[in-house]
């Protein structure tokens, strides 16, 4: 089979999109050369081989190519029917002139007889081989059966007759199927009965003309197609309780329709049905028929119709001289080979692989599917790589203007096969659309020659200096000649100095080159975020001792972080003289050193004072308060020259001049409030009379103080030395405040006085519990006298000195030593 027919059929939908199911390819080779001098009048297919009968009586074995193996010279007349069994060792054949022969292929014995009569069909048992299987049918006007016996002889029974010519036979296991003018007769060898009787649908058709197509599908599925109807039997066993003198099996026909056009063979296909058809149509320009080519469908079957899956017309060799008699369809189980036999043409169709998949998907443009279709194949496909159906829709792509997609595919397709790689990216420069490609181009551990990056490289720079940069961070410096890509940003930045794009850039290729000083300069000119990412990462802060106010000016919070926090790199001195003509940024660094550390920058704290007051007031007072090294005289200067009154205050009081302090409280914030607090933080009653003396005429004040003094300063001295007549705001609200808060002074030392009295006796309990405990004496061993005193302590009488002051009342050594202080205990002794 070398000859492929691209053009030997079509679907019956020229333009459809639905893929065709089968495809064909012309038995050549030797049949080619025997059908130009013959014609073929039958055909059987076994796994191993083809039988091929003639019309001039010979019968040909060929491969599965077509190239003959053997050749028997049978008849000078047609060879109607060639049966071979199971094992493939075993032929029969008949043909028009009578001849019937039966023969083994490598044995040549056998069954030899000739009749008077045509016999158009002979079947041999699929089990010939075996000795106990020695049986074969024939037809002609009767349906006759051979058994060898035991004697070797051939004994011969008539299964039927009377209805006509046999036509076709079909033998399956212990089942024979024939048919005749009638119907379809089914024959059960192993019984010896005749199970059923499927008549024929059209008798108007002459059924040498429109013979009957008979195929079993399995061991009990018989197909029968007669004219335009087909039917399904399946063979069934009978209830053993309904047989009385029935057959123990029966037929039921499971499926029946009919067809478009006249049946010329049947296939099984799995669950599916091939069927060969002979179409005839009505001419255009006529009233009659002519005959068209014939159509091979795949159909699905149901109880009463079909379903058409494919259908393909065949352009068989001299279809317009064929009847529908001409055509047989046999098939292979084995591998799903459908072979379409005419006079002068053998076709053979077959279901479509994984590669005829992806052909068609090819010749659809569908270059998607056809590439992931090779890909989930790829152990499998045997004409077809991934590589070249990829290159296929790379081009498509190209073609139709979609670069983008089609550079995408060539990352997955190309793969590692760098001359590829570099193919394309020069056809891609062809056509102007390096750009396109430059994203998907090599960079791991495959890579193209570096000529082949600085080219994208180069393009870029030409027309868009953004894709440059993001091709420059996105590629591994490596890739490429580093110091031509500098020197090429290099003389564009001639021309464009202020490019912020190309200094960035540059900037990136200088740190890669670890020429880090320059790419520093750049980046401080810039203010660029990643300055400080540089300086960590390359430890370059040897480099920026001399572009500190640079840092700062740029981004002062990250500046003295990093400052801060590399003090061991750059010193806190070094930092305060390269800011010293900078003070508002020496005030934000020395802040930050302060927040961290009060003690750090000790020797600093004096120049602070004037940094704060002249840039950070909000932070000089907790400055002053948590500092331990600011001069307190320096701190005053500053804050009264700068008439700081909160500040001055907190310095007069923390120096000691509290009434000062108060009566800046009271006579330049006049803040009654704050003048009570102060008060009250100092706890000093002189501070107290001078705040009443110099509210004593202030109405609002002497309300605050009413409001405020009752818990630290006798109410009624302020009330006293109030004037007859002066009308004070609120002076009911704040007498009821007054009571409230002496009522509540009361409360609480009442409840004192309870907890108080409650606690002493429970601790008098307590100690009257202990001292009535037992004293252990372990000193008995010799008769002295013990004297052990409440607290614990035990002294032998002996040991004990004079009774004191008190006649017969004695009191612990210990004790009284301890509470007369050291050495008191001695004193006594020597008393």
């Amino acid at each position: 089979m070398a000859e492929y027919l691209s053009s030997t059929f079509s679907n019956q939908e020229e333009d459809s999109e639905e893929e065709p199911k089968l495809k064909y390819e012309r038995l050549s080779n030797g049949v080619t050369e025997i059908l130009q001098k013959d014609a073929a009048s039958c055909m059987t297919v076994h796994d191993k081989f083809l039988a091929l009968g003639t019309h001039f009586g010979k019968v040909f074995l060929l491969d599965i190519q077509g190239n003959v193996t053997q050749k028997f010279e049978i008849s000078s007349v047609k060879i109607n029917q060639i049966s071979l069994d199971e094992s493939g060792e075993h032929v029969g054949i008949c043909s028009e002139d009578g001849k019937v022969q039966v023969f083994g292929l490598y044995t040549r014995e056998g069954f030899h007889e000739n009749f008077d009569c045509p016999i158009k069909v002979v079947a041999v048992h699929p089990q010939f081989t075996r000795s106990n299987y020695k049986q074969f049918v024939t037809g002609g006007n009767k349906l006759l059966l051979y058994e060898r016996n035991w004697l070797n002889r051939w004994k011969t029974s008539v299964l039927h007759e009377g209805e006509g010519s046999i036509t076709n036979i079909q033998w399956r296991a212990n089942l024979i199927a024939w048919s005749n003018n009638v119907g379809v007769k089914i024959y059960d060898i192993g019984t010896k009965q005749r199970i059923t009787n499927v008549l024929r649908d059209n008798v108007s058709l002459r059924p040498d003309m429109y013979p009957c197509s008979l195929c079993w599908k399995d061991n009990a599925t018989l197909i029968v197609g007669w004219g335009k109807s087909i039917k399904i039997c399946v063979v069934k066993e009978r209830n053993p309780t309904e047989m009385r003198d029935l057959p123990s099996r029966y037929v039921e026909i499971v499926s029946a329709f009919e067809t478009e056009f006249f049946i010329s063979g049947l296939a099984p296909l799995a669950d599916q049905l091939v069927t060969l058809y002979f179409v005839k149509e009505n001419s255009e320009h006529m009233d009659e028929e002519f005959r068209a080519r014939p159509r091979l469908d795949i159909i699905q079957t149901l109880p009463e119709s079909c379903e058409e899956i494919s259908s393909d017309a065949l352009t068989v060799r001299n279809f317009q001289d064929n009847e529908c008699r001409d055509y047989r369809l046999e098939h292979s189980e084995g591998e799903s080979l459908f072979y379409i036999i005419s006079p002068k043409d053998i076709v053979v169709a077959k279901e479509r692989d994984q590669d005829d998949h992806i052909d068609w998907l090819l010749e659809k443009k569908k270059y998607e599917e056809a590439l992931m279709a090779a890909e989930i194949s790829f152990k499998n496909i045997k004409r077809h790589d991934v590589q070249k159906i990829g290159m296929a829709y790379i081009n498509h792509l190209v073609e139709k203007g979609d670069y983008d997609s089609a550079a995408r595919k060539c990352q997955k397709v190309l793969g590692k096969n760098m001359d590829l790689w570099e193919n394309e990216v020069y056809r891609f420069k062809t056509i102007g659309q390096l750009k396109a490609i430059s994203q998907y181009l090599p960079r791991g551990d495959l890579r193209l020659r570096p000529a082949i990056y600085e080219m994208i490289l180069h393009e870029f720079l030409k027309t868009d200096y953004e894709g440059f940069a993001t091709l420059i961070r996105e590629w591994p410096g490596e890739l490429y000649n580093n110091m031509a890509i500098v020197q090429a940003v290099s003389d564009h930045l001639k021309r464009d100095p202020t490019n912020r794009t190309l200094l960035t850039t540059l900037a990136e290729l200088y740190t890669y080159d670890q020429r880090y000083d320059k790419a520093l300069e750049i980046y401080l000119k810039l203010r660029h975020k990643d300055v400080y990412q540089l300086i960590h990462k390359h430890n370059l802060f040897a480099s920026i001792e001399d572009k500190i106010v640079l840092l700062m000016d740029f981004d002062k919070e990250k500046a003295v972080d990093m400052l801060l926090d590399n003090e061991d790199k750059i010193s806190t001195d070094r930092v305060v003289e390269e800011l010293a003509d900078r003070p508002e940024l020496l005030h934000v660094y020395l802040h930050k050193l302060f927040k961290r550390d009060h003690h750090k920058g000790q020797k600093y704290h004096e120049r602070q004072i004037g940094l704060y007051a002249e840039y950070d007031r909000p932070n000089l007072l907790p400055f002053l308060r948590d500092s331990t090294h600011c001069p307190l005289e320096k701190a005053l200067e500053v804050c009264q020259q700068r008439n700081f009154v909160e500040e001055t205050v907190f310095l007069l009081s923390r120096m000691g001049n509290c009434r000062r302090a108060l009566q800046m409280i009271m006579e330049e914030l006049e803040d009654v409030d704050k003048a009570i607090e102060f008060a009250k933080e100092q706890d000093d009653a002189e501070l107290w009379e001078d705040l009443i003396s110099y509210s004593i005429d202030k109405p609002p004040f002497i309300t605050g103080l009413l409001n405020n003094i009752g818990t630290h300063v006798d109410p009624i001295l302020l009330i006293h030395r109030i004037k007859e007549g002066m009308e004070i705001p609120n002076l009911r609200d704040s007498l009821v405040k007054i009571l409230q808060d002496y009522n509540l002074q009361i409360l609480l030392r009442e409840g004192c006085k309870k907890i108080l009295v409650a606690d002493s006796l429970s601790l008098l309990q307590k100690m009257h519990r202990t001292q009535m405990r037992g004293v252990r004496v372990d000193d008995m061993a010799k008769p002295f006298n013990v004297v052990v005193f409440h607290c614990r302590h035990m002294f032998h009488k002996e040991c004990l000195p004079s009774s004191g002051t008190i006649p017969g009342v004695q009191f612990c050594n210990i004790c009284s030593a301890k509470r007369r202080g050291p050495g008191g205990g001695i004193l006594e002794m020597k008393k």
